[in-house]
């Protein structure tokens, strides 16, 4: 199976936000290339929250362009053998922690959010994974910081899509 195949697998899988799921198969229908950067009319992408729910806190990066505390996430590329392997792999990139782990149940939400051309559209996927006790993070190239955050001091520093990706998150994994 290739990753456009599992990206549309996973998202009839998804049951939540039936509207904008359908909004990311009609996507991928339209566009064969819907899962590379290259797609000037949007493309899928995989971003992951790594959550300490022993602490209640959650990793946000402060992005390099875009000058705000987000999640983990970025672009699918070729070697990634599924969407959760695309998350898992930015996260542990964009936070340096090894041993992240998938929150099980397959995407917490999708978020559609406009970026500067020359794409257009981010179909967003959004996982969640669980950091080991003690885990050290690192900063990447494209943060200026990266950094722990209570739960109840997310909304304080990130836009709404993190706090209904943590909300979603929470939710799930009853922490």
């Amino acid at each position: 199976m290739n990753l456009y195949d599992d990206a549309v697998l996973v998202l009839k899988g998804y049951e939540d936000q039936a509207e904008l799921r359908q909004a990311y198969l009609d996507h991928l229908a339209g566009h064969p290339d819907g899962m590379w950067k290259a797609c000037a009319d949007g493309h899928l992408t995989a971003s992951a929250l790594v959550i300490d729910p022993v602490r209640g806190r959650v990793l946000l990066t402060l992005h390099r362009k875009l000058r705000m505390w987000l999640q983990m996430g970025g672009h699918c590329e070729p070697g990634d053998a599924s969407l959760e392997a695309a998350a898992l792999r930015e996260a542990t990139e964009e936070s340096g922690i090894t041993g992240l782990t998938l929150l099980p149940g397959g995407p917490v939400r999708l978020d559609l959010h406009p970026i500067p051309p020359p794409c257009h559209w981010h179909f967003d996927v959004q996982y969640a994974v669980l950091a080991p006790p003690d885990a050290a993070h690192a900063v990447s190239d494209e943060s200026l910081d990266v950094r722990w955050f209570p739960y109840d001091e997310v909304a304080d520093v990130a836009d709404e899509s993190v706090v209904r990706l943590l909300e979603a998150t929470r939710a799930r994994s009853a922490v």
